[in-house]
C-alpha cells in the first residue's frame, strides 16, 4: 500500500559520478535534496576502468573542481598512479590522468553525501516518476514510499532497462552484476521521453599473482605529481605502477575464428557503442592492417589483487576470453577474477533538453551523465554538477548557469549534447573544442573559479586564496618584464647546448621565456631574484608569455562568438512565423530551441542566412518593445 515518505526540493535518482556531484551541488546550494540508489555500497563505483581523467577528461576533472565540485578531491584523496599525458606536445593537450583505488574513491564518495548538511542518501529503487497537478514530481519506490520533488535529475547511468551479454549468454543487468532499473525504464517511455538504445563495455579483470610481470614494460608514475583539485590538500604519492603489453598474431586469430559467437556480430545487440572506445573484436576487424594492439594492465586497488585489462573489453563467450587472453606476453597464465561484458541500456535523446539540462518539454525534470547519451565518469560528473546548480536554481527562481562553449570543455559537451546530438556514446576529446588553446586544464581555475564564488559553491576562503594566486602570476609576470640577464659565456654556453642563439646584447627574461627552447628551470641558475614560488605560478606565467600571440589571436575569435552568444532567443519563440527561415531550418530551431543566436548558428541544417534571419527578427523585436 502506498504511503507518503517525503518531500524535497530536488530528488536525484542515481548515485554514480552524475548523480553524486547533482546531489551535493543540490545541497550546497540551500535545497533539501535527496539521492536515491539500488544500493549504497556502489555509491560512485567505477564499474569500467579504475582512474579519473585522461585526455580531454583531465581537463573535465579540473573543470569541475574549480567550479567547486567533489571529483577531484575524491580522486586526490585516492591516488595510486598519477601521470600527466601529452607532455611531448602544447599545454593545450596536456591531460592529468590517475590510476585510483576503486574502493576506496567509493567510500569516499558516500561518506561525502553522508556528511553533506541538506542531503538524504537512501538506498531504494524508483519505479515510478509522473507530474503532478499541483506542478510537483511524485516518484514512487519499489516498496511504495512516496516521495515529492520540484525538481527531478535523472542520473541512472547504465541502469536503465540494462541487459548483459556475454556470447550466446544475456540477462537483464546494470553493471557489475546489479540488478537493473526496468521500471524506471518503462516509466520514462510511458512519460514520453525521446529513449533510445546505446551499449557499452568493460575488459576482464585479472589476479596480480598469475601474471607474468617479466614480460611486461613497466610503467611508473610521474616525478612530480600534479594534483586534480585547485584546493588540494592530500600529500599524493605513486603507491603503485602500471604495466604494458600487447597482444599478437595468435589474439588476432583466435578472434576472427571466433567472430561468429560475438553477439556484435551476430546482430544480438541493437545498441550503438562507443567509437572511441570499441572492443577488441572490434578493433581487430576496423583496423586489420595492424599487428597488435597495446594493453595497459593496471591496479584496482591496493588492497586487492585485481588487475584491469585496459584495452581488452569484449562481449565474445567466456572460454574465447580466456583463450586469447592467454596468448598475450605475460597473460599466459593469468587467472580471470571478472569476466568481460557488454551491456546494452536506455537513455535519451540530448536533443530534448535545455542547455541548463533541464528537459525542453518537462519542467522540473534534469537528466545527467550517460542517461544524456555521454560516456566516461568524467563527463558525467560534469553534466551532475550543472544539472544540480540549475535545478537548485531553478528551486530558488534564479536564471540557470549556462557555460559558453568558449568558457570550458564542460560548456563543449553540454553544448555539443544538446544541440548536435549523438548518435553513439559521446566521448570528450581536446578535437571537439575549437578554443583548447584557452581551456587548458592547468588554468581551469582562472577560468571558472569566480563562477564557482558567484553562485555559491567556492567558499570565501578559497576565493580569497585564488585571489592571492593570481596576484602572484601578475607580480611575477611584471618582474620577468623589467628583470634583464647580461650576456656572459656561461648563459650563452646553455642556450646554445638547447639551440637557441647566445645573447649578444642583455635580455629580458620575458624575451627568453619567448623562445620554444627555454624555459624557467633552464633560467634558474641565472635568474638571481627569482622569488620563492609554487611551480603552478612559474607555469601559468611561462604559458602566458610563450603563446600570447596565439591566446589574443584566440580571444578575438571567443569575443566575436560572444556577440552572437547573449543575444537570446525566447523559449515561446514562433519560429513558423519568422518570414525568410528555410523549412529545415524552422523544424531544427522549433525542435531544439536554442536558448541564444550563437547555439542556433551550431545547429545542423541552420545556415549563415538562417542566422541573419533572426538577427533582423531580433532586432526588430528589441525596437518593439
Amino acid at each position: 500500500m502506498e504511503y507518503f515518505a517525503q518531500k524535497y526540493d530536488v530528488a536525484v535518482i542515481g548515485a554514480g559520478h552524475a548523480g553524486i556531484e547533482a546531489a551535493l551541488a543540490a545541497a550546497r546550494l540551500g535545497c533539501k535534496t535527496c539521492a536515491f540508489t539500488v544500493n549504497l555500497d556502489w555509491v560512485g563505483n567505477m564499474a569500467c576502468n579504475p582512474s579519473i581523467g585522461g585526455t580531454s577528461k583531465g581537463h573535465l576533472v579540473r573543470e569541475i573542481d574549480a567550479l567547486g565540485g567533489e571529483m577531484g578531491k575524491a580522486a586526490d584523496a585516492n591516488t595510486l598512479q598519477s601521470r600527466i599525458l601529452n607532455l611531448g606536445k602544447g599545454p593545450a593537450v596536456h591531460s592529468l590522468r590517475a590510476q585510483i583505488d576503486r574502493r576506496r574513491y567509493s567510500e569516499y564518495m558516500k561518506h561525502a553525501l553522508e556528511l553533506q548538511e541538506n542531503l538524504d542518501l537512501r538506498q531504494t529503487e524508483i519505479v515510478n516518476i509522473e507530474k503532478t497537478s499541483d506542478d510537483l514530481w511524485k516518484l514512487k519506490t519499489n516498496l511504495e514510499a512516496i516521495y515529492m520533488a520540484q525538481c527531478v535529475i535523472l542520473a541512472t547511468g547504465t541502469f536503465l532497462s540494462g541487459k548483459v551479454y556475454v556470447g550466446d549468454v544475456s540477462y537483464d543487468s546494470g553493471p557489475d552484476g546489479m540488478f537493473p532499473a526496468k521500471k524506471l525504464g518503462e516509466s520514462l517511455k510511458k512519460l514520453g521521453l525521446p529513449m533510445r538504445r546505446f551499449k557499452t563495455g568493460t575488459p576482464s579483470r585479472v589476479n596480480r599473482r598469475s601474471v607474468d610481470y617479466s614480460k611486461l614494460e613497466i610503467q611508473n608514475g610521474d616525478e612530480r605529481i600534479v594534483p586534480f583539485s585547485f584546493d588540494n590538500k592530500y600529500d599524493i604519492k605513486n603507491k603503485l605502477p602500471c604495466y604494458i603489453t600487447y597482444t599478437n598474431s595468435d589474439t588476432k586469430e583466435i578472434i576472427l575464428n571466433n567472430l561468429h559467437r560475438s553477439p556484435l556480430y551476430s546482430g544480438k545487440i541493437d545498441g550503438k557503442g562507443p567509437r572511441y572506445c570499441p572492443s577488441i573484436e572490434d578493433k581487430i576487424v576496423r583496423f586489420a592492417e595492424k599487428e597488435r594492439h597495446q594493453i595497459f594492465i593496471e591496479p584496482c586497488g591496493e588492497n586487492t589483487e585485481e588487475m584491469y585489462l585496459q584495452g581488452l573489453s569484449s562481449s565474445l563467450p567466456e572460454d574465447v576470453q580466456l583463450e586469447f587472453i592467454h596468448s598475450i606476453p605475460g597473460l599466459k597464465n593469468a587467472k580471470t577474477m571478472r569476466t568481460a561484458y557488454a551491456i546494452e541500456y536506455d537513455c535519451v535523446d540530448p536533443l530534448s533538453l535545455k542547455a541548463s539540462l533541464e528537459f525542453l518539454n518537462y519542467d522540473g525534470l534534469f537528466g545527467a551523465g550517460q542517461f544524456n547519451g555521454s560516456s566516461g565518469y568524467e563527463e558525467a560528473a560534469a553534466q551532475g554538477l550543472i544539472a544540480g546548480i540549475n535545478a537548485a536554481r531553478k528551486v530558488k527562481g534564479l536564471e540557470p548557469l549556462i557555460l559558453e562553449r568558449s568558457s570550458s570543455y564542460i560548456g563543449t559537451l553540454i553544448d555539443d549534447l544538446v544541440t548536435k546530438g549523438c548518435s553513439d556514446p559521446y566521448r570528450m576529446m581536446t578535437s571537439r573544442s575549437e578554443y583548447r588553446l584557452i581551456l587548458r586544464q592547468d588554468n581551469a581555475d582562472r577560468r571558472l573559479t569566480p563562477i564557482g564564488y558567484k553562485i555559491g559553491l567556492i567558499s570565501e576562503e578559497r576565493y580569497n586564496k585564488f585571489l592571492k594566486k593570481l596576484d602572484l602570476i601578475d607580480e611575477e609576470r611584471k618582474r620577468i618584464h623589467k628583470k634583464v640577464l647580461a650576456p656572459n659565456d656561461k648563459l650563452n654556453e646553455v642556450l646554445v647546448s638547447h639551440e637557441t642563439s647566445p645573447l649578444v646584447t642583455g635580455a629580458k627574461i620575458e624575451d627568453l621565456l619567448r623562445r620554444p627552447q627555454i624555459n624557467y628551470e633552464i633560467l634558474s641558475e641565472f635568474d638571481t631574484d627569482r622569488p620563492d614560488l609554487p611551480y603552478e605560478i612559474f607555469e601559468q606565467v611561462e604559458i602566458d608569455v610563450k603563446y600570447e600571440g596565439y591566446i589574443k589571436r584566440q580571444q578575438a575569435q571567443i569575443d566575436e562568438m560572444h556577440r552572437l552568444e547573449v543575444k537570446k532567443l525566447p523559449d515561446d519563440i514562433d519560429y513558423s512565423s519568422i518570414h525568410g527561415l528555410r523549412l529545415e531550418a524552422r523544424e531544427k530551431l522549433d525542435k531544439i530551441k536554442p536558448h541564444s543566436v550563437g547555439q542556433a548558428s551550431r545547429i545542423s541544417g541552420v545556415s549563415p542566412s538562417d542566422i541573419s534571419v533572426l538577427l533582423i527578427y531580433l532586432e526588430k523585436e528589441n525596437r518593439r518593445d
